[in-house]
């Protein structure tokens, strides 16, 4: 997901894929200032920005897991709600995530009919040394009729199901799980 634009400075990482994005930067109510390098906004102090997390599920109330591939920047290996990224100016939260959905695994809309904006929430978590989220993030939620993925390993190191009711009211049966702490927020939502 590139955009065009005068990305910016980018520090020592100029070379990584993330210098050559922007990211939407927001206020505390989500209204949009104007662009970031994506870079810039993971790393020192940050820069808040818009996201989205999609959360997945069967008919049978189990939610899909998305284990982060272990070249990812950030929460690299940890578990996700599915899938989460930013949308580029002027996307829709809704056509971000089925950009998202496609291109990580291969999900298409045909598979799912009720893709909605369920919550938004702010936080910002530092990961280790490498960065930060600082974002207000957008939860997002559908059901597949299909449950056929196909996972790209650049994006995906693994997929899991999970009865959703268990993992919500039990997650400590899961701690075994490094969670994405976007997804570890959304999770504990209200849908």
């Amino acid at each position: 997901m590139s955009t065009d634009a005068d990305l910016g400075s980018a520090g020592e990482d100029a070379d990584h894929e993330n210098a050559r994005q922007n990211v939407v930067t927001v206020d505390a109510d989500d209204n949009e200032d104007g662009l970031a390098n994506r870079l810039d906004a993971h790393t020192g102090d940050g820069i808040r920005h818009r996201a989205f997390t999609c959360l997945v599920f069967d008919g049978d109330g189990h939610i899909l897991l998305g284990r982060r591939a272990p070249d990812k920047r950030l929460w690299d290996t940890h578990w996700d709600g599915t899938v989460a990224s930013h949308p580029v100016q002027g996307q829709s939260q809704e056509a971000a995530t089925r950009q998202r959905l496609e291109e990580e695994l291969g999900v298409t809309p045909d598979q799912y009919a009720d893709l909605r904006v369920t919550d938004k929430f702010e936080y910002k978590r530092y990961y280790l040394e490498a960065g930060l989220e600082w974002e207000v993030c957008a939860v997002l939620k559908c059901t597949l009729d299909d449950r056929t993925i196909d996972p790209d390993p650049d994006e995906i190191a693994g997929t899991m199901w999970v009865p959703y009711e268990q993992l919500h009211d039990n997650p400590r049966r899961y701690r075994q799980l490094r969670l994405c702490p976007w997804f570890e927020i959304a999770m504990r939502r209200d849908f």
